[in-house]
C-alpha cells in the first residue's frame, strides 16, 4: 500500500503552510483522500516528493488567489480532474456507464441528462425560446448563399450569446439551461431541407430535417440519434481542451462553445469526416485498392483510420457501423469500409481500424446525407460535452490553464532592457 502523509507532514516536507497544501490540491497538483475517521486529508507521499522535486528545479510562483506573502507555486503541468468521461481498456464510459450501451438504450436527450449528472429518467428538454429562434432564423436568412453548415453553427453561437443578457451568470443551473437552448438553437439556425418533423420532435429528428432532403428511411433516424450519443464527449480531446481553457478564463458558456467549435474546424479533428466521406465515395465507385494505393502513392494520410486511444479499434465506430449496416443500402457501405481497412493494412501487420470519422462518413453515404453532415453531427453532439467540462472548470481556480513557453528566439542584446523598459 502506498505511503500516505497527513496535511501537516506535507506542509513540513514542502516547507509551506497548510493552507498552501490545500491550494496545491485544488489545482490538481496533489490528490487527496479523506483520512480514516473522516478527519482531515491524506496525500500520496510519492506525489509530494515529485512536487518538491519540481519546486527545486523551477522558479516558484504562488497559486492564484493565495494571500500576499504565501509560499510560491511550483510550476508544472495542470492536472485536469474530471468526473465525465473515462477511456480505459479500449472502452468509452460516460460517468462510469459504457457509452456504446448508453447509445443503444437511450436517445440523445437522455444521454445529455446523464452526462450532466441528472440521470436518464428525465431527459433534457432541448428547446430554444421562440424569440431567440426567430432571431436566429433572421440571422441565418441574411447570410450569403453557399455558407457551409459548420460555419452557420459558429455564427449561431455568437448570435445566441448576444441575445442572452444572463450569459455571464456562471452558476451551474444557469449554464446548463443556456446550454440546452443553445444546442437547440444551433440546429434551428440551419436551413430546413426536409419536411418539418413537427412539435415535440427529438433533436435528432430536427437535425435530420436540416441535413437531408427527404424524410428518413426506416432506422435512419435512430442511427443518427445513436451517433449523437456516441460523440457526446471524449475526455480531453483538443476541442475540449480549448473549451476548458476558455472556461478557466471565466468566458461565458457561449464563448466556451465557440472555442470548441473553432478547434473542430481543422482536418484532424471534427472536420475529418468530410475527407473520409470523399474517400469512401471513391471506394464505392472504383474499389478500395486503387483508391488506397493512390493515397499512399501521393503521400496522403488515409482519412478515418486508426485512433491512438483505441489501438484495437474505436468502439464508437464499431457500434455506429453495425447500425449503418442495418439501413437500406448500408451493408454495401460497411463492406467498403472493411475493404479500406484491409487495403490499408501493411503486409503481415494488423490492419488499421475505422474510427468514428469514417463511421460518420459511412452513415452520411448510406442515409443520403451531404459530405459535411458528419462535421455538423460531431459539433452538435459534442456541445453538451463542452458545456459539462465548462461547469467543471468553473469550479476550479481561475486561469489555471496557463501554459508557459520555452523561448528559443534570440536573447535580448540591450543590457538596459528589463522589467519596466521598452
Amino acid at each position: 500500500m502506498a505511503e500516505r502523509l497527513t496535511t501537516q507532514q506535507v506542509a513540513e516536507q514542502l516547507g509551506v503552510k497548510v493552507e498552501t497544501v490545500y491550494a496545491y490540491a485544488s489545482r490538481g497538483q496533489l490528490s487527496s483522500e479523506r483520512a480514516p475517521g473522516g478527519k482531515g486529508s491524506t496525500f500520496d507521499a510519492r506525489e509530494v516528493a515529485e512536487l518538491a522535486a519540481r519546486g527545486r528545479r523551477a522558479p516558484l510562483r504562488p497559486p492564484a488567489g493565495e494571500p500576499s506573502g504565501a509560499e510560491p507555486w511550483p510550476g508544472g503541468p495542470v492536472t485536469v480532474r474530471t468526473e465525465l468521461t473515462l477511456i480505459e481498456n479500449g472502452r468509452l464510459y460516460y460517468r462510469g456507464r459504457d457509452a456504446v450501451r448508453l447509445a443503444a438504450e437511450h436517445g440523445f436527450e437522455a444521454a445529455v441528462a446523464w452526462l450532466w449528472g441528472l440521470g436518464t429518467d428525465a431527459p433534457v428538454e432541448l428547446r430554444v425560446p421562440p424569440a431567440t429562434a426567430e432571431a436566429l432564423t433572421r440571422a441565418a436568412a441574411a447570410l450569403p448563399d453557399g455558407i457551409r453548415l459548420p460555419d452557420r453553427l459558429r455564427i449561431s453561437a455568437t448570435v445566441a450569446a448576444a441575445l442572452d443578457p444572463l450569459r455571464f451568470d456562471l452558476r451551474e443551473q444557469t449554464v446548463l439551461a443556456a446550454g440546452a437552448a443553445l444546442i437547440a438553437g444551433m440546429v434551428e439556425a440551419l436551413p430546413r431541407t426536409a419536411p418539418d418533423p413537427g412539435p415535440g420532435a427529438t433533436l435528432a429528428a430536427r437535425l435530420w430535417s436540416r441535413l437531408a432532403t427527404a424524410a428518413p428511411a426506416p432506422g435512419a433516424l435512430a442511427c443518427l440519434d445513436r451517433a449523437l450519443v456516441l460523440l457526446l464527449d471524449h475526455e480531453l480531446a483538443v476541442s475540449t481542451v480549448a473549451a476548458r481553457v476558455a472556461a478557466s478564463a471565466r468566458a461565458h458558456p457561449y464563448a466556451v462553445v465557440s472555442a470548441g467549435l473553432g478547434a473542430t474546424d481543422g482536418p484532424l479533428h471534427g472536420a475529418a469526416s468530410p475527407l473520409a466521406h470523399r474517400m469512401l465515395a471513391e471506394v464505392l465507385t472504383d474499389g478500395a485498392v486503387p483508391v488506397v494505393s493512390d493515397y499512399l502513392r501521393t503521400g496522403r494520410a488515409i482519412p478515418g483510420l486508426g485512433h491512438r486511444l483505441y489501438p484495437e479499434g474505436d468502439p464508437r465506430a464499431v457500434a455506429l457501423l453495425a447500425a449503418v449496416g442495418r439501413l437500406d443500402g448500408g451493408a454495401a457501405v460497411v463492406r467498403a469500409v472493411a475493404e479500406v481497412e484491409a487495403a490499408a493494412g501493411p503486409a503481415g501487420r494488423p490492419a488499421l481500424r475505422a474510427n468514428i470519422d469514417l463511421a460518420l462518413a459511412a452513415l452520411a453515404l448510406a442515409a443520403g446525407l451531404p459530405a459535411e453532415a458528419g462535421e455538423v453531427v460531431f459539433a452538435v453532439a459534442r456541445t453538451p460535452g463542452w458545456l459539462a467540462h465548462a461547469v467543471e472548470e468553473y469550479r476550479e481556480e481561475p486561469l489555471r490553464m496557463r501554459a508557459r513557453g520555452s523561448y528559443t528566439g534570440p536573447r535580448p542584446t540591450d543590457p538596459r532592457s528589463g522589467p519596466g523598459t521598452t
